[in-house]
């Protein structure tokens, strides 16, 4: 028995399809918090976001992931603000292994400039928002167990490096 592996991250670096990936290769159970949470709201991030709020939210999201890190072989893909969670980060650093994936900025701005699920994106001024939040973040996502620069590299590679990590454990 394995412990869970947790991923980690801003919005769109690829957790979600990371983690399917390394699930699949590793015969582990891939769970998606965000999709945990709306299919459990009956609601997307974004409509949660417009109609219970960002508080309600981010109770929603500590009850997944602690539920989450309960269960045994699990790749589990965090939302980009579940690890500034106190709470949250402390379970995943006692219980899990924590990858956090990191892309530069400028491969952030391109992967979210089309997609209008981003609740926190939702100002015209999105750029500066994704800066202001990678700046926020980046400190504490330094705490995950390791990093991964996943700039330049394929899925492939970055699933491979994921495994490598994963399996010295």
């Amino acid at each position: 028995m394995k412990k869970n592996l947790v991923l980690l991250g801003m919005m769109a670096v690829g957790k979600t399809t990371l983690g399917k990936i390394v699930a699949k290769k590793q015969e582990l159970k891939f769970i998606d918090i965000d999709a945990s949470i709306e299919k459990k709201n009956s609601m997307t991030i974004k409509e949660i976001f417009k109609k219970k709020g960002e508080k309600f939210f981010r109770m929603e999201e500590e009850k997944e992931v602690l539920k989450s890190l309960e269960k045994n072989n699990c790749v589990i893909a965090l939302g980009g603000g579940a690890f500034m969670n106190k709470t949250v980060r402390e379970n995943i650093l006692k219980n899990a292994i924590s990858i956090w994936l990191n892309v530069d900025i400028k491969t952030l701005n391109k992967r979210v400039k089309w997609n209008q699920k981003r609740p926190l994106l939702k100002e015209k001024n999105g750029q500066k928002k994704i800066t202001e939040l990678y700046a926020e973040r980046k400190d504490i996502y330094k705490l995950a167990n390791h990093k991964i620069a996943c700039d330049n590299l394929t899925k492939e590679d970055i699933a491979e490096k994921i495994i490598a990590l994963y399996e010295k454990y």
